[in-house]
């Protein structure tokens, strides 16, 4: 087996009453992102690209949002089931790039947090995790504040 890369892509709205996560952090915001789990879309998105990079599907396969287990479930857990099944495969992660993609909240003082959030449960340093956050110049859902997207490669290898 050789280098295997996965893209991974998700997107939820915002919606009141919940809090913001990402990357495990949360992010002082008057809205959150509404979904069946905690709705980390920066997590989910890791997931997504590492499942890619495994050839084993996507995140709904494994966490449906029909199952009541994963109801305002932790997405770092989550992201913890998927590096089981990653090391299951003989794989370990090289490095993970992701894009966050919202108008608002800025994020870049919460970054490093979620730097160690993710390095922390995929079992890499820190510098082998990069998270970028983008806005769309007003273009778009993001653009208008209806919610936020994240897209995420990660690029994996044999284990030794």
């Amino acid at each position: 087996m050789s280098l295997r890369i996965g893209q991974g892509f998700d997107v939820h709205a915002f919606s009141e009453g919940r809090k913001l996560i990402l990357g495990g952090v949360h992010i002082p915001y008057p809205r959150g992102l509404a979904g069946h789990s905690d709705a980390d879309v920066l997590t989910h998105a890791v997931c997504d690209a590492l499942l890619g990079a495994t050839g084993l599907g996507d995140i709904g396969h494994f966490f449906p949002d029909t199952d009541n287990n994963y109801k305002n479930a932790n997405s770092l857990d989550l992201l913890t089931e998927v590096m089981r099944h990653v090391d299951k495969r003989g794989l370990k992660v090289v490095n993970m790039d992701a894009t966050v993609l919202a108008q608002e909240p800025k994020l870049a003082s919460f970054m490093p947090d979620m730097k160690r959030n993710l390095a922390g449960v995929i079992g890499v340093d820190t510098s082998c995790i990069n998270i970028k956050a983008s806005t769309t110049e007003y273009l778009g859902f993001t653009g208008r504040k209806e919610g936020i997207a994240a897209m995420a490669v990660a690029l994996l290898e044999p284990k030794d």
